[in-house]
């Protein structure tokens, strides 16, 4: 049995996204319990040229919303990269979970070979909709997720493997 692009898809971004909001309301527990400005996690990055904490985030989000996006025929959503504290960066993810949620299953299925054109700074790069999730986008997200954690673990948060994979 084959997982459905939808599957492959909408599912995976909805877990890794919940985890990641996880971990950012244990970021602000720790502010609060030490008096940190949650501002400071929220600017803090691992290597001065590497993006802070809540660019992380707002990549994370910015590519699970362009990918239901582009798979169900409709334009990515724009909107300001909003989300400077950690509560405005847990209400980003709120927001990108009510969408992937309205997205219906038979808008991502049968997209498999739809051709999808993502542009980047380095040009632009063609794929079909199912290499789109599988090499472009899910790896995309873990990368943002996983450096929005480990900067985190890095000031001190206490979290663990679980925070990050979170409940089976």
């Amino acid at each position: 049995m084959s997982l459905s692009l939808y599957q492959q898809s909408v599912p995976v971004l909805q877990r890794a996204l919940r985890n990641l909001r996880g971990v950012l309301v244990k970021a602000d527990a720790h502010c609060q319990a030490r008096g940190i400005d949650p501002a400071v996690l929220a600017a803090a990055r691992l290597f001065p040229d590497m993006f802070a904490l809540s660019r992380q985030v707002q990549i994370a989000c910015d590519m699970a919303k362009g990918c239901v996006a582009r798979l169900s025929g409709t334009s990515p959503e724009r909107r300001d990269d909003g989300g400077r504290d950690l509560v405005e960066l847990q209400a980003r993810i709120d927001q990108t979970l009510e969408l992937l949620q309205s997205v219906p299953t038979e808008q991502i299925d049968g997209k498999e070979e739809l051709p999808v054109t993502v542009k980047t700074p380095f040009g632009e790069i063609h794929f079909t909709g199912e290499v789109y999730v599988q090499t472009f986008v899910l790896p995309n997200v873990y990368f943002h997720c996983a450096t929005a954690y480990n900067i985190l673990r890095h000031n001190g948060v206490d979290l663990g493997k679980r925070d990050f994979l979170g409940d089976a």
